[in-house]
């Protein structure tokens, strides 16, 4: 008989360390309902408080992903490698990533999540796509990973369910900014996924999810160390979110610039930059290639064209349209109005509030402040300035997609104040720095 859920509380409230045991039956007591919400908040504000040491992260995690099905891809002749993003304005990433490593030999079974806040969703860009089954069965699931390599799809209710219940409760008690339940929460869904290597791109900046740069380090850092104990081979990139990644916004536009970027039609040196490094990460990890050839190999996996052709696979093998990639502008919805956004002043575009610029797609309607609400997919922002570039008076900081003029003056609005015209910025990476699988940057 263990103990009771309040004495396990009171243990963690006055310092304690919960043993692998103790914290189990704490989570089975979340997914099978003998928890109760206030314990679990009671608990949460705990640990917010109080901490966890490695240990604990670690046994958190693994009964979190193990609370329900944990997928086995060990039947495929290559490694099952994926990549987590903790969010960012801009970030498409995964729509290139994954039909990229597929290329090079890798399987990618990306389990995805949809948008909340000011950062997009990869779920909600692909279901732009009409047609595109985001939420298939599992038979089809695999079935699309191993013919094509790579299936982008969402989460199940069968995958980490007590993740999905703590995370509800953390969301209105205030212990959402908690590293260890941070950590916890987004490895126990990767990691019910079944994966050989998992690699992650931690956001730091203005747009990021954690809002300095030496917590997002931490993050990295617990993540990397958290998973590698898990038993999951892991690294991390500390990559810039000062500035929308890219030059566009929202969920149409961002799968556009995707098939644009795979094509070779367009690529923004940052995008490519960013991409190629997790792609090459994602190699290493999976023992299909070294330090010295990865990035070679997945440059040109993209340039050779055959990750397009991956990505054109998978789109049509879970229902998109058979000629997407060749005509994807004639699919893409787009709304009635565009707008440029004028610069007020002449000068160098010094800073970037990229969450306001992320904020002003979800008050377009590209994004979402409460899980349930729709999203329309036709709107956002394109030919979004750089940090750096130099405009004159009246030149566009940025056009705005919206479905009504009050809609787009509104946007307009929203990016102008987000945008500081002033003196040159100082250059700043794309990629501050790399954590290693041992926990060594």
């Amino acid at each position: 008989m263990g103990a009771l859920p309040q004495e396990l509380i009171a243990k963690k409230r006055d310092g304690g360390t919960l043993a692998a045991e103790e914290i189990g039956q704490l989570v089975t007591g979340m997914t099978d309902g003998s928890v109760t919400d206030a314990q679990i908040s009671a608990f949460a504000m705990a640990v917010f408080f109080r901490g966890m040491a490695m240990d604990e992260r670690v046994a958190l995690t693994l009964a979190m992903r193990d609370s329900g099905d944990v997928l086995d891809w060990s039947h495929l002749d290559g490694p099952a490698l994926d990549k987590h993003s903790t969010g960012g304005v801009g970030d498409n990433l995964s729509l290139m990533l994954a039909p990229i490593v597929a290329a090079c030999g890798g399987f990618v079974p990306m389990i995805s999540g949809r948008g909340l806040g000011h950062t997009g969703g990869t779920l909600d860009k692909m279901d732009s796509i009409p047609g595109y089954q985001t939420q298939p069965d599992n038979e089809t699931f695999r079935s699309v990973t191993e013919s094509c390599g790579c299936a982008v799809i969402g989460q199940t209710a069968a995958l980490a369910p007590a993740d999905k219940r703590f995370y509800g409760i953390r969301d209105v008690t205030a212990t959402v900014e908690s590293i260890d339940l941070i950590t916890a929460s987004i490895l126990s869904k990767k990691l019910a996924a079944g994966l050989d290597g998992l690699v992650l791109d931690v956001k730091s900046g203005s747009g990021a999810f954690m809002p300095t740069h030496e917590d997002s380090e931490a993050l990295a850092s617990s993540l990397v160390s958290v998973a590698n104990g898990a038993g999951t081979r892991t690294s991390a990139l500390l990559t810039d979110m000062n500035e929308v990644l890219g030059h566009v916004a929202g969920n149409a536009v961002e799968v556009a610039t995707a098939v644009e970027f795979l094509t070779g039609a367009a690529q923004d040196a940052r995008v490519r930059e960013v991409t190629l490094a997790l792609c090459a990460q994602m190699l290493v990890l999976g023992g299909l290639a070294d330090k010295d050839t990865a990035l070679a190999k997945v440059s040109d996996a993209l340039d050779s064209g055959r990750a397009a052709e991956r990505f054109a696979a998978m789109v049509t093998a879970l229902g998109g349209p058979a000629h997407f990639v060749e005509r994807y502008q004639t699919y893409l919805a787009v709304p009635e109005i565009e707008i440029a956004v004028p610069a007020p002043t002449s000068g160098t575009v010094a800073v970037m509030d990229t969450r306001q610029i992320g904020l002003a797609v979800v008050a377009l309607g590209g994004g979402r402040t409460n899980p349930a609400d729709p999203i329309d997919h036709a709107v956002g922002l394109t030919h979004i300035v750089s940090l750096g570039d130099r405009v004159e008076a009246g030149d566009p900081l940025a056009r705005v997609l919206a479905r009504t003029q009050a809609d787009a003056d509104a946007a307009a609005s929203r990016v102008t104040a987000a945008i500081t015209i002033g003196d040159a910025p100082a250059p700043a990476p794309a990629i501050y720095s790399q954590i290693d699988p041992t926990g060594a940057p």
